[in-house]
């Protein structure tokens, strides 16, 4: 696992002897652990989303605050964690109502090692590609901020695939002026094609060109 030495994982568990044998099995194939003894500790531990936090391993009934609490907790912090959510309990209702809420997986113990270390895996391949797609919106929203609204408004209609004609008789310009802000549009976005403007903005956001927006 080439991935491991870059994110942490945090383990949420209030079983101390299970805690420390899950931390032991995760450290061994070179991942890096964090344990909290229930919920109330994590969020203590983590006023703020940890930038290199990989995955959440949390069970998801604990004293206190459940799993699906902190589940919530985070959802409504706009924190797009990785979840695997664990239980002892058979409850596969809980389960199943973890991963409508985006869960990444869910194991009922005991579980088989690799098991575990497969649904990690997953969990963290999943947030790196979460935090990658949100990283290429923000630039692209950036770039789009650059423009002015008449440029916006030409851009969109660049993307859609008008030439300027239609562009021109579509926001009542001159052709001319359609393609000085066309021009301009390229150069603020870094780009230099009606095709790249289309999935900048689609990246941007996905319902950007839908036609009766």
């Amino acid at each position: 696992m080439s991935d491991t030495s870059s994110v942490l994982i945090h383990v949420v568990d209030d079983d101390a002897a299970f805690r420390r044998s899950l931390a032991f099995l995760l450290d061994s194939v070179g991942w890096q652990v964090v344990t909290h003894a229930d919920a109330d500790d994590f969020l203590k531990a983590c006023p703020e989303l940890p930038p290199d936090l990989g995955c959440l391993v949390l069970d998801i009934r604990m004293p206190s605050m459940s799993g699906l609490e902190l589940q919530q907790i985070l959802r409504s912090r706009g924190w797009s964690v990785p979840i695997v959510f664990m239980t002892g309990h058979g409850d596969i209702e809980l389960a199943v109502q973890a991963m409508k809420h985006g869960a990444s997986d869910f194991l009922e113990k005991p579980f088989k090692d690799q098991a575990m270390l497969d649904a990690v895996s997953a969990a963290v391949r999943r947030g790196s590609a979460e935090r990658a797609e949100a990283a290429q919106r923000e630039s692209a929203r950036t770039a789009l901020a650059r423009l002015s609204p008449r440029e916006s408004e030409v851009a969109r209609l660049v993307a859609l695939g008008h030439p300027n004609k239609v562009v021109a008789r579509e926001l009542d310009i001159s052709e001319k002026t359609v393609h000085i802000h066309r021009q301009h549009v390229m150069e603020k976005a870094g780009i230099g094609s009606a095709a790249e403007l289309a999935r900048l903005m689609l990246r941007a956001d996905p319902k950007a060109l839908d036609q009766d927006g």
